[in-house]
C-alpha cells in the first residue's frame, strides 16, 4: 500500500487498485489476449477473466513511494512480442501515473503464452 502526505491529509493506494488500473492498460493493448495466471497444481497457463485480472499483476513498493509491476500475459499468435511488451510498457506507465499520481520505477512484461 502506498501512502501520499499532503496538507489537506493522507491517501492510501491498495495493491488492488494497482492490480486493476494495471491489467486494463494491458488487456486494452493491441495483441493482448488477456492476463495470465500460473496453475500451482498442473502447471498450465489459464486465461484470466476480467474479474481475476489482478492474478497476473505483481506490484513491489519501493520506499521512496514508487512501484514496478510485473505482468504476466497471453498474446495473439503472430503479433510483434517487443512491440507489444513496449507499448504495455509505456501505457501502463502512463494510465498508473495518471491514474494515482504514483511513479511507476520499472514495469516487466512476462509473455507466458501465445493463442490463435
Amino acid at each position: 500500500m502506498i501512502q501520499m502526505k499532503s496538507e489537506q491529509g493522507e491517501i492510501s493506494v491498495s495493491s488492488a487498485v494497482f492490480s486493476n488500473i494495471t491489467g486494463m492498460a494491458a488487456t486494452n493493448c493491441f495483441g493482448v489476449k488477456g492476463m495470465a495466471y500460473r496453475s500451482m497444481t498442473d502447471g498450465l497457463v489459464h486465461l484470466l477473466r476480467r474479474e481475476a485480472m489482478s492474478k497476473g499483476v505483481n506490484i513491489t513498493y519501493h520506499e521512496d513511494n514508487t512501484i514496478s509491476i510485473e505482468l504476466h500475459i497471453i498474446v495473439e499468435n503472430g503479433v510483434n512480442i517487443p512491440a507489444v511488451c513496449r507499448s504495455i510498457m509505456n501505457e501502463v506507465r502512463y494510465v498508473v501515473n495518471k491514474n494515482t499520481g504514483v511513479e511507476v520505477k520499472a514495469v516487466d512484461v512476462c509473455v507466458d503464452s501465445m493463442l490463435l
